[in-house]
C-alpha cells in the first residue's frame, strides 16, 4: 500500500470518487487541506460563507445529479454550513461535506473554533462519521459517497480532525463495485398495481423529484403517451414532463393549479411516482385523493404510509418503475377514460393561471412568461424562497426536468444566488436564469462576489415588491392585514450593491421593459435585472393552510 498524507489522500480519494469540484471555505483547522489544494491546484470555488458552500453544492447536485461536496473548517465554519445540509436533506440532495475539527488530543475540551459538529448535524444527515484513525480516513470517504449517492439520495457529514490531515495515511486497494438489482416481489407488486390502473377510470399519475432524472423522464413521456394519463407535478417534479405537454395539469398543492387539484381530488387511481405526499400537496390529509386507490412507489420505505395509508406501497426506484410500466402498456390497453380526459381539460380551460394586465405596471408573471420564451423553457432556472418561486413554477414552461433549482422542503430564504452559482458550474454552457425577491437578495448577497471572480454568465432578475411578500400575503389574508414587520419602508440602493460586485445592472422600466430584458438576456456578461412590482401582487390560487386540495382562493 502506498503511504500519503491524509490531506493528499482525501484528494485523490475524491479524484477517483469523478469529483470535479469542491466549495468551500479555508480556516484553521482545514489549512493543511487547503495547502494541499493549492499545492495540487485543486479546483475549489472560493465562497463569501460556508452557507454558502452549501447551497452552492446543493445547486451543482440539483443540476448535474452529481454528488456536491463542501470543505469548512471547524467550529462556526461547520455550523454556518448547516442550514445547506439540512436543506440537502429534506430535497434528497447528494452531498459529502467535510468539516475540519480540532486535533484529537483536544476534541472534547472546548477549544478555540471547537463544536460537537457530529451530534448536531445527525438530525439532518444521512449519516455523520469523524476519522479518529489515520486508517480510517479513506475507507470513511468511501462510505460517505455511497450513502450520499444510494437509495434516497442525501447529505453525509464527515468530521477530520486536523492531525489526521497531516498524518501518514496508507491507501487502501479499491473494492469492486456491488450492482443492486430489483427485488423478484417487486415484479409481482407491479403487476398488482397495472391490473388496478389499466381498469381505472380517471387514473393520474403524480410525478415528483424521484422521477426528475432525464431516463426516468424520458419514461415517464413515453407511458403518459402511449397510457394518455394526466399528471400532475410537486414543485421538484416540474419538467419531468414537459409543461406544454397535452396531458399535463400543472404543479398540484398549496399554489398549484386549478385542474391539477382538481383532479388530485376526484381520479379513482393515483400512482405517486417519487412524492412524498408532503403538506404543501396533500394540504388536508384526510380529504387528499379520498375517491383514488393509490399506488406510491418510492425509494424511502419510511416515506411510504407515513403522510397518506396507501393501497399499493412499493419500495422501488423511479426509473425501473416505469421500465416496467412502459413494456406492460406496450402490451396491454388500459380502459378507456376519454371522459375523463375532457373533464380534466375542461377545469384547464375554466380556470388556467391568470393576472390582470396593467398598462404602464410591471408584472412578476409576465416578464417570467417573457423569460420563458426568450429561453425557450430550456434554462436551468433557479430561485430563492417566496412568491416568485411560485410564479415561476406557474409560468416558466419547463421542457426537462431538474431545471428548476430550488428549495422545496425547508424553503430556505438565500439559497437562490448560491444555488445558481452551482448550476451554472454544473452546466457552463447552459443558459442559467435567477428569479428572487428583495428580501431573500440581503440574505446571501456577497456571494454575488463569486460570480465575478468567476466570470459566470449567470442572469439575476430580482422583483421588488418592498416587502417580504409571501408573509405579507399571509397576514393580508389570514391576519387582518397585520403587516408586522414585513415592509421594508426603507431599502439600500441594490444597483449600487450590485454594481460594488462588478456586475452588469439593469433597472426595467414599465415602457419598454421587454426590450431591456433582451438585451440583458442577450449579454455575454452576468447581468443583475431589477424589476419593481406592485407591492400587492399575490400568488393564486392558494390554499388556506389546512384545508382540502378543492378548497382553492383563486383570486
Amino acid at each position: 500500500m502506498n503511504k500519503t498524507s491524509g490531506s493528499k489522500a482525501l484528494l485523490d480519494e475524491l479524484t477517483a470518487q469523478q469529483v470535479e469540484v469542491v466549495f468551500g471555505y479555508p480556516g484553521g483547522a482545514v489549512i493543511p487541506l487547503y495547502d494541499e489544494v493549492y499545492q495540487e491546484k485543486y479546483h475549489n470555488i472560493l465562497v463569501r460563507h460556508e452557507q454558502g458552500a452549501a447551497h452552492a453544492a446543493e445547486g451543482y447536485a440539483k443540476a448535474s445529479g452529481k454528488t456536491g461536496v463542501v470543505f469548512t473548517t471547524s467550529g462556526p465554519g461547520a455550523t454556518n454550513a448547516l442550514t445547506g445540509v439540512a436543506d440537502a436533506k429534506l430535497d434528497s440532495v447528494p452531498m459529502v461535506v467535510f468539516t475540519g475539527q480540532v486535533g484529537r488530543a483536544l476534541i472534547g475540551t472546548d477549544a478555540f473554533q471547537e463544536v460537537d459538529i457530529v451530534s448536531m448535524a445527525k438530525a439532518v444527515t444521512k449519516a455523520t462519521f469523524q476519522v479518529l484513525t489515520p486508517s480510517e480516513l479513506v475507507p470513511t470517504v468511501r462510505k460517505a459517497f455511497q450513502i450520499a449517492q444510494d437509495g434516497r439520495p442525501g447529505p453525509v457529514l464527515v468530521d477530520l480532525p486536523k492531525d489526521i490531515t497531516t498524518a501518514d495515511v496508507y491507501l487502501p486497494s479499491r473494492p469492486a463495485p456491488v450492482s443492486e438489482t430489483l427485488p423478484d416481489d417487486n415484479q409481482v407488486q407491479f403487476q398488482e398495481v397495472w391490473e388496478t390502473f389499466k381498469k381505472a377510470k380517471k387514473p393520474l399519475l403524480l410525478v415528483g423529484n424521484g422521477a426528475a432524472k432525464e431516463e426516468t423522464s424520458r419514461l415517464v413521456r413515453e407511458f403518459v403517451t402511449q397510457t394518455q394519463t394526466p399528471t400532475v407535478a410537486t414543485l421538484l417534479g416540474l419538467g419531468v414532463l414537459p409543461s406544454n405537454d397535452p396531458n399535463f395539469l400543472g404543479m398540484g398543492g398549496m399554489h398549484g393549479s386549478y385542474a391539477a387539484n382538481q383532479a388530485l381530488s376526484n381520479c379513482d387511481f393515483l400512482l405517486n411516482l417519487g412524492s412524498r405526499f408532503d403538506d404543501r400537496l396533500a394540504t388536508k390529509p384526510s380529504e387528499f385523493a379520498s375517491q383514488a386507490t393509490i399506488a406510491h412507489f418510492d425509494l424511502d420505505p419510511h416515506e411510504l404510509g407515513k403522510i397518506i395509508t396507501t393501497d399499493y406501497p412499493v419500495v422501488t426506484d423511479a426509473k425501473v418503475a416505469m421500465e416496467w410500466f412502459v413494456n406492460a402498456s406496450q402490451s396491454e390497453p388500459t380502459d378507456d377514460h376519454t371522459a375523463w380526459l375532457a373533464q380534466v381539460q375542461s377545469w384547464q380551460s375554466e380556470h388556467p393561471f391568470t393576472y390582470q394586465k396593467e398598462t404602464g405596471v410591471m408584472k412578476p408573471q409576465a416578464v417570467i412568461e417573457a423569460v420563458s420564451q426568450a429561453t425557450h423553457g430550456q434554462a436551468y432556472v433557479a430561485t430563492d424562497v417566496g412568491q416568485h418561486q411560485m410564479w415561476v413554477s406557474q409560468y416558466y414552461q419547463f421542457q426537462q426536468p431538474s431545471h428548476l433549482v430550488t428549495s422545496g422542503g425547508l424553503g430556505t430564504m438565500g439559497f437562490g444566488i448560491p444555488g445558481a452559482i452551482g448550476a451554472k458550474l454544473a452546466h457552463p454552457d447552459q443558459d442559467v436564469v435567477l428569479f428572487l425577491g428583495d428580501g431573500g437578495f440581503q440574505m446571501t448577497s456577497e456571494e454575488l462576489d463569486v460570480i465575478r471572480e468567476n466570470q459566470l454568465n449567470v442572469k439575476v432578475v430580482m422583483f421588488n415588491n418592498h416587502a417580504l411578500g409571501m408573509v405579507k400575503q399571509w397576514q393580508d389574508l389570514f391576519f387582518d392585514q397585520h403587516r408586522s414587520r414585513t415592509v421594508f419602508a426603507d431599502q439600500p440602493d441594490f444597483q449600487k450593491i450590485v454594481q460594488g460586485y462588478g456586475l452588469d445592472t439593469y433597472r426595467l422600466s414599465p415602457d419598454n421593459w421587454q426590450a431591456e430584458l433582451e438585451n440583458a438576456l442577450a449579454s455575454s456578461r452576468a447581468a443583475f435585472i431589477e424589476v419593481e412590482i406592485p407591492a400587492d401582487e399575490n400568488v393564486f390560487p392558494m390554499i388556506p393552510a389546512g384545508e382540502a386540495n378543492t378548497n382553492m382562493l383563486l383570486g
